[in-house]
């Protein structure tokens, strides 16, 4: 048994029926977890006439938390994640698993163009989300946020105590491995629609959006995302200085430059903590198969 599969479901009947068979097929003797979120619907009936295992939260948790309990019950050398609602292609698997055997620690599954589930809002944050992240790491990223992934199990599981509950463990995931040195792969692959109705709200999820991506810079450098604001803030202080300075003819410091001043520097110290914490938190991320 070299790799398992892990699937977070919550209401996704009509996804998992379509597909689960199909993968069942594929893969008769690997082991296939899908961790029931709370569903409503007839998910885990559906699960158990594909004859796939079963992991039901008595509540919904969240993505991340199915994901955390999925990989804690997975097996073998790999775990490939997936998506329950019938986007993602079971031929698409053995790409994945390819690209592990090459020596790549966490592979990708980099859905080409918009998608076809994605709305215009999502497919522009995420787009957003790809074009910071490449910015943090030095390399392009073509999917942050894509759920179909695969990866190395023992790696993996250094850094489920990051991992958060909601639906931002492909973010968070992605830039740990990054962050600790490993290396990281992305494969082009066609998505289907979606079957239900998404569990993403624009409205409620506007701020989490926002939010992931301060998480996105802290995770990896937090100093690149706080000096140049802090860069930026001291500078503004200066020009300040400056213009109050020749309209006036005095040259001493306003309270307005000495507020910018001051506040850059603030934002540059918190920054350097916040690099030395991370530091810390990645120390012995290398040395894990070791013990």
């Amino acid at each position: 048994m070299k790799f398992s599969i892990v699937i977070p479901a919550k209401n996704e009947e009509q996804g998992l029926a379509l597909f689960l068979p199909r993968l069942r097929k594929l893969y008769p003797e690997v082991p296939i977890t899908v961790v029931d979120d709370g569903s409503t619907d007839g998910t885990r009936a559906v699960c158990e006439s594909a004859g796939v295992r079963v992991l039901s939260q008595p509540y919904s948790k969240g993505n991340g938390a199915a994901i955390k309990a999925g990989a804690l019950a997975a097996r073998g050398e790999y775990i490939v994640f997936m998506d329950g609602d019938g986007q993602h292609q079971p031929e698409d698997v053995a790409r994945l698993l390819e690209k592990l055997d090459e020596g790549f620690d966490l592979v990708v599954g980099s859905r080409s163009g918009r998608g076809m589930q994605a709305s215009i809002f999502r497919w522009s944050a995420n787009a957003f989300y790809n074009r910071l992240a490449s910015w943090m790491v030095n390399r392009r990223i073509d999917d942050l946020t894509s759920g179909f992934r695969a990866v190395n199990r023992r790696k993996f599981l250094g850094f489920l105590y990051l991992l958060p509950n909601g639906f931002s463990y492909p973010t968070t995931s992605t830039m740990a491995f990054f962050r600790a040195g490993y290396s990281v792969e992305f494969v082009p692959i066609e998505v289907n629609q979606r079957l239900g109705k998404s569990h993403i709200n624009v409205l409620r999820d506007g701020v989490r959006f926002f939010l992931i991506i301060f998480k996105i810079g802290t995770l990896y450098s937090p100093l690149k995302v706080y000096f140049p604001v802090s860069v930026l803030t001291s500078g503004l202080g200066v020009v300040n200085y400056l213009a109050a300075a020749l309209t006036s003819g005095s040259w001493r410091f306003t309270n307005m430059s000495t507020l910018l001043v001051l506040a850059g520097m603030i934002v540059f110290l918190i920054g350097l903590l916040s690099e030395q914490l991370t530091n810390l938190q990645y120390k012995d991320v290398d040395h894990e198969e070791d013990r």
